[in-house]
């Protein structure tokens, strides 16, 4: 709530001026609803690059230029950093990890956080089809109750009255469903709840880059590359064979020569990688992408072995948590070696939790190690806001939320994992000029390959290693599209 309203005011009257004529249809739609305090669901449908993230931060310059308040969430650590003031939703509206179809946001009347939504004139979710449509619902249900509770009327209306506006790409992954089957994973997404009939969609559909382009040559390789990656998305191209389709990868993206495969996808991604490891413009804009975590494991170990600088060595921790109501039966059973082999979900390095995300550090957050200390790492930060900031990592105890572990522990180690390579999934948000897209397994749900490919900023920027059934270099990639959820 604490803004300059001044200096909002002038940014939003020249955030207004630069709105193209199809956002500022969707900014007058929105402000219009907001203005009439009568509440309303929107869902802005665009694809990368179409300005979503402009509408979001003319929106919130205007309302709260005014003294009023916008909230502004984010379905993944990294995207909120792009937002104005923006959280996690799951942080912001304290929505459960494990969320079901009865669960509520964790909120109590007379909190302070219950007193900002009723305050509240504008909720901006963006990334919204990556989320489960249960934690949509679970708001819904909250801001019932919480608005409710002064104006009975209010709890009949959706979201309390409250106006919502979700952003996104359904092309893009869908909510994680463990183990789901295809039927499990659309089931789960956002159109699917009770509360899509009851949403206006608004439609982005300019490739702002190809506005900004002014050699003709440069945007017609570039109009060509972003109908390539939205075909892919829309599963719109290749052909099906047995009830997988494929898509042929143009020759100019291909990597056709190499001895081993590895070095190959290493080398078109980072040349002369000897000589500029150490160099952060280098390594800020550069990754490696696959589909699992074990491909990925074995291109940062082979990162690491080409990286000639000193070694330093760090010991964690292993415990079950004494709070564990399977405690006492299992600190028997499942010795430090056992524990030492899971592996939690959650050089350059990736934090795998949030430690303090005004400052840009949360789960997903790049950064490169600067110093490697006795009690703390130095690192500056590779991407978001802060880039270039450097921040110190603190060893912290992890606690994994994985419902299919069946007992808590908790590990104490530095919250960091190396990121020469990530896999597509962690990849979301992010936005890179150079990217190997390493298919020696093929992607395995909806969007994937779409989300890789749309990661790079430029088409001489991507290069992709890809393999058939029998282990063999191929011209083609499995795409697996949903195309119920569109």
């Amino acid at each position: 709530m604490c803004y300059n309203k001044r200096v909002l005011a002038d940014e939003h009257q020249q955030l207004v001026l630069n709105l193209t004529d199809e956002q500022k249809s969707v900014y007058k739609k929105i402000m219009a609803a907001v203005n009439e305090n009568m509440g309303g669901f929107f869902f802005l449908y665009g694809f990368g690059r179409t300005g979503k993230t402009y509408i979001w931060k003319t929106l919130s310059a205007t309302i709260r230029s005014k003294g009023d308040v916008v909230l502004t969430v984010a379905s993944s650590r990294i995207a909120s950093l792009l937002l104005p003031g923006g959280r996690t939703a799951h942080s912001r509206f304290v929505i459960p990890l494990n969320i079901t179809e009865d669960s509520t946001c964790k909120l109590k009347q007379g909190t302070p956080l219950a007193h900002l939504l009723i305050k509240t004139k504008l909720i901006i979710w963006d990334e919204a089809p990556m989320m489960h449509k249960h934690c949509f619902e679970a708001l819904d249900k909250t801001l019932r109750d919480i608005i409710g509770y002064k104006d009975a009327t209010k709890s009949e209306l959706l979201f309390g009255g409250k106006t919502i506006v979700l952003g996104g790409d359904f092309r893009r992954i869908l909510p994680v469903i463990p183990k789901g089957s295809r039927q499990d994973i659309v089931n789960a997404t956002l159109n699917s709840s009770y509360l899509w009939p009851h949403c206006e969609l608004l439609t982005l559909t300019k490739n702002m880059r190809l506005q900004n382009s002014d050699a003709d040559t440069d945007l017609q390789e570039l109009q060509e590359f972003s109908n390539w990656i939205l075909a892919v998305g829309d599963g719109s191209i290749g052909n099906s064979f047995d009830g997988i389709d494929k898509v042929l990868i143009p020759k100019d993206l291909l990597i056709t020569e190499y001895t081993d495969p590895i070095a190959a996808i290493v080398e078109s991604t980072y040349p002369d990688f000897s000589t500029n490891c150490n160099d952060v413009g280098y390594l800020q804009q550069r990754a490696i992408l696959a589909p699992t975590l074990d491909m990925v494991e074995s291109i940062n170990q082979y990162m690491i072995s080409l990286n000639h600088n000193p070694e330093k060595s760090y010991l964690s921790s292993d415990k079950i948590c004494k709070s564990d109501h399977t405690y006492s039966a299992l600190e028997h059973v499942h010795t430090l070696d056992f524990l030492n082999t899971i592996k939690c979900s959650g050089v350059p390095v990736m934090l795998l939790r949030n430690i303090d995300q005004a400052a840009g550090l949360c789960n997903g957050t790049r950064l490169i190690v600067t110093k490697l200390g006795n009690q703390v790492i130095e690192a500056k930060v590779l991407s978001g806001q802060m880039v270039g900031q450097k921040v110190f990592i603190p060893r912290m105890t992890l606690r994994p939320s994985d419902a299919r572990i069946p007992f808590k522990f908790q590990r104490r180690q530095f919250p960091i994992t190396v990121s020469f390579a990530m896999t597509i999934n962690k990849s979301q948000g992010q936005s890179l000029s150079h990217v190997g897209l390493f298919l020696k397994k093929p992607v395995f749900t909806h969007g994937q390959l779409y989300v890789a490919v749309s990661k790079v900023t430029s088409r001489k920027g991507l290069k992709i290693l890809s393999y058939n059934d029998d282990g063999k270099l191929t011209d083609e990639a499995i795409n697996v599209v949903y195309k119920e959820v569109f």
